[in-house]
């Protein structure tokens, strides 16, 4: 864990002021400071809770019993069932923020409850043979009112829920689903993947499956009160099935308040990767459930190891199952061979970028240039352009970062199409930029990480396009865009719930606390044919261990 920062601090410092005001005692206040601050830090890093030995090392000699009787009587730490407090003390010694606590408490009572179901028919195992975990998953969803989905890209996830949907609108053909993922890129991806995978069922089915899908703040229902949704346990949402993908996305406090607005009877699918990287904010809520086989969950998780995208042997599917295995050493010798097209090692450990990596990266947007050049008014020609490459990033500030490429590629781009900033005065916007958008806007329906690009329309003027489902393209004036920022470069935890067709992920000069296995992992899974990591031996080798 890093030193406390100073939001930590002040904490800290805070529940130190109401503690001497409930007539602490000086020694309890000296352990309630650390744990305050321990705690505090912990849930910025996105863990939910720390273990109570985690701060033994600050009291020599006292055992973790009495640093437990020193916070209950400091008159800020309570019991689960106790007063209510700022933090909680569980039986187990795991300090906790009261909401983070109150979060995990009431998502794990309802998700055990409804987990409480028969168990799986026998129907999807036929004696001495391999069981088709596509049909096992689709028995649990029919038989289970939860079933979690765990596996990498391309195992059968979406081509299964089409499968269940088929049989569920097959029993019941008024049956009410939704289909939501935590941005609005994984949820139109989700809806245009569903669609490729039920195209061979019957057009009775096919007519019957949702025709749009939704992020979950747009599902729920955001209102003007931060934190509060429309939908909720006394307001629950309007529907017999939900299917959420990108599951690992999730973090606590969402994922709470999306299992309270699922009504009782309604079945709940969460589809995932448990080897993703896990939410920006607090609480790895998929990889808790997917990776315990002895949990009260366990009867509800079905895991799809089979890659029917990539093959064991395919240059992706190789290096990530390596990086998963912990085996960077073995990934490099076979990489540094060249032998394999889907993937490749470049070496360039400096901070400053290499001109061989500068030159991959500029050849990896020669073809969406190109597009730009040649047919600028085909939208949809210019976005799937746009897809087939894109540049990674592990971090945002440094000359490795996302701010710092964004600049440079803006530059090469103005210059290649002719569009030098001197047109165009002090303007950031020219034919082709783009962008992301970095906060929520509900008006508008725009979401964090939602990408839209720069382009002429009927009239000339230059409107920002993003893609519209069910409608093609719709435009923004770029003054009304909210928050964003360009997306010639984006961060790994970014591109989560994205697939290009080739991609290149930049690592950072030295090691950091981002740099972890799930994040390599996450970034190698984003390509569909082709991966170039570029780096240093010593910050993969870091990352994988």
């Amino acid at each position: 864990m890093n030193a406390p920062d100073d939001l930590a601090i002040g904490f800290a410092e805070h529940a130190l002021t109401w503690a001497r005001n409930r007539g602490a005692a000086p020694e309890a206040l000296a352990v309630l400071r650390v744990a305050a601050e321990r705690v505090s830090q912990a849930t910025a890093e996105g863990n939910v809770c720390i273990p109570l030995s985690a701060i033994a090392d600050q009291f020599e000699g006292k055992a973790v019993g009495e640093l437990r009787e020193m916070l209950l009587a400091s008159g800020m730490v309570g019991a689960p069932q106790g007063e209510v407090l700022p933090l909680v003390l569980d039986s187990a010694n795991r300090l906790y923020l009261r909401r983070y606590f109150d979060h995990e408490r009431r998502l794990a009572e309802n998700l055990v409850r409804r987990a409480r179901e028969p168990d799986l028919s026998a129907s999807a195992k036929e004696p001495g043979a391999r069981p088709d975990w596509q049909k096992v998953a689709v028995e649990h969803a029919m038989r289970r009112r939860l079933t979690v989905i765990s596996g990498g890209p391309g195992t059968g996830k979406t081509t299964t829920v089409a499968m269940l949907l088929a049989r569920i609108l097959g029993e019941n053909p008024a049956a009410r689903i939704a289909l939501a993922a935590p941005t609005g890129k994984a949820a139109a991806r989700m809806l245009d993947t569903l669609r490729d995978r039920a195209a061979s069922l019957p057009l009775q089915i096919r007519e019957r499956l949702p025709a749009e899908s939704h992020t979950i703040h747009r599902l729920l229902g955001v209102t003007p009160e931060a934190g509060r949704f429309r939908h909720d346990a006394k307001n629950p949402l309007p529907l017999d099935v939900l299917v959420v993908d990108e599951a690992s996305m999730l973090d606590l406090a969402l994922a709470a308040r999306l299992v309270e607005a699922v009504p009782e009877g309604a079945r709940l699918v969460l589809l995932g990767d448990k080897d993703q990287l896990a939410a920006v904010e607090v609480g790895s809520v998929f990889a808790e459930l997917s990776a315990k086989e002895d949990s009260p969950l366990a009867e509800s998780v079905v895991w799809f190891t089979e890659s029917h995208r990539f093959a064991a042997d395919s240059g992706i599917g190789r290096l990530a199952a390596d990086i998963n295995a912990g085996e960077p050493d073995r990934a490099l010798a076979w990489m540094a061979k060249g032998k394999d097209d889907g993937a490749a090692w470049l070496e360039d450990a400096g901070a400053e970028i290499a001109l061989p990596t500068r030159k991959r990266i500029l050849d990896g947007y020669a073809a969406y240039l190109g597009a730009l050049r040649e047919r600028i008014d085909d939208k949809a020609a210019v976005f799937r352009a746009f897809d087939r490459f894109r540049l990674l990033c592990a971090v945002r500030e440094s000359p490795r970062g996302v701010r710092s490429l964004n600049r440079l590629l803006g530059e090469h781009a103005r210059a290649a199409l002719d569009h030098p900033l001197e047109l165009g005065g002090r303007s950031p916007w020219y034919p082709g930029r783009p962008v992301m958008v970095m906060r929520n806007d509900y008006l508008l329906r725009l979401f964090n990480g939602d990408i839209g690009i720069c382009l002429p329309g009927e009239d000339g003027q230059l409107a920002v396009w993003f893609p519209d489902q069910g409608a093609g393209f719709r435009a923004l004036a770029p003054n009304r865009l909210p928050e964003h920022e360009d997306a010639w470069a984006i961060t790994v935890h970014k591109a989560q719930g994205s697939e290009f067709d080739a991609l290149l992920c930049l690592l950072p000069e030295k090691s950091s606390p981002v740099m972890v296995r799930e994040l390599l992992y996450t970034a190698v899974t984003r390509a569909r044919s082709r991966v170039m990591l570029v780096g240093g031996t010593q910050v993969f080798r870091a990352a994988c261990l």
